[in-house]
């Protein structure tokens, strides 16, 4: 004896709110669990009320998928623990794009698993903490991406990746870089390690100066004022019979959006005021003297010397002259 109406009714119902809540896709096994026979699946399928989008895994209502049905749809295949990795998880965060020839998961066990369309990679030790969910699909977390990534990227491609990931507060790449300690081993942690320890590289203000000043003096400038407040602002070099005013930043990736605003304050205001502003980062001054000798160069090279005047120091703040 058949289903009562009522019965049918909420079970066709439980079916399409699960779709909902999986970018309308369902499993074989899902629909099971709900009271459909192996016959009312074969049915749904030749009446064109399911599609097949892979093994076991179904569109509801109409063929095809959505970007997020197909990665539902792939995760779902591979079965429990399986969650969306490497180029289709950078995709997914919005941090990168997902490579040609199938759609990258991650499975919590050990061999190869075989779908079509699907680049399924045997994971058993991957942790529960490096799996999250996004828009309701398992994917592995923003650090555990970016660190599956770091083998199979250019060292250009990586950093675009983690200034993607910092740039959408998905992960701070100081504690990204503290978080490497515990993947030790993997293959990723050495090219990732290199990249963050470049751009979170920072001086003090003494092994700065020293630096910086037979860079600026082989690009043929003369000694430069440290420590001057000029139009409101202390900065780290001043040379006022050119007007220029060069500031240096340490932690090139973590500048949070207030530190930002505060550095295009003011290097508009110096600019407003009639100065050249130029900005380095640390690791530039360390280990790219040459780009900035260039750049000192040429900016020395445009200047006509003049004499610029600028506001006397607020009491109580260093004024050093140079030695």
């Amino acid at each position: 004896m058949g289903d009562t109406k009522p019965v049918a009714i909420a079970r066709s119902a439980a079916a399409w709110e699960l779709a909902r809540r999986q970018h309308g896709v369902v499993t074989r096994r899902d629909l099971l669990r709900l009271g459909f026979s192996a016959k009312a699946i074969k049915h749904r399928l030749a009446s064109g009320r399911l599609h097949r989008l892979m093994r076991g895994v179904y569109a509801v209502g109409r063929p095809g998928a959505t970007r997020e049905g197909r990665w539902m749809a792939a995760v779902l295949a591979c079965g429990d623990g399986a969650a969306l990795g490497h180029s289709s998880a950078a995709a997914l965060w919005g941090i990168g794009r997902e490579r040609s020839g199938g759609i990258d998961v991650s499975v919590r066990r050990a061999g190869r698993v075989q779908r079509a369309g699907i680049r399924a990679r045997g994971r058993p030790a991957l942790a529960a903490s490096d799996v999250t969910r996004r828009l309701g699909i398992p994917v592995t977390t923003p650090a555990r991406t970016i660190l599956d990534e770091a083998s199979e990227l250019s060292s250009r491609k990586l950093e675009r990746m983690v200034n993607e990931a910092d740039k959408r507060d998905l992960i701070d790449p100081e504690e990204l870089r503290e978080a490497l300690d515990g993947y030790r081993g993997e293959p990723g942690v050495k090219p990732l390690r290199a990249l963050l320890d470049r751009h979170t590289f920072q001086l003090s203000d003494s092994d700065l100066e020293v630096l910086f000043r037979p860079i600026a003096q082989s690009a043929g400038l003369p000694p430069p004022l440290t420590k001057q407040v000029v139009n409101g602002f202390e900065v780290d070099f001043f040379w006022p019979q050119l007007g220029l005013v060069v500031e240096t930043d340490g932690l090139q990736y973590h500048r949070t959006p207030s530190a930002q605003a505060r550095d295009r304050l003011r290097d508009q205001t110096h600019v407003a005021a009639g100065l050249t502003a130029l900005r380095f980062t640390h690791h530039q001054v360390r280990y790219e003297p040459e780009r900035v000798r260039r750049v000192l160069a040429r900016t020395a090279r445009r200047l006509v010397p003049h004499v610029v005047r600028f506001p006397a120091a607020a009491p109580g703040s260093r004024r050093r002259t140079a030695i």
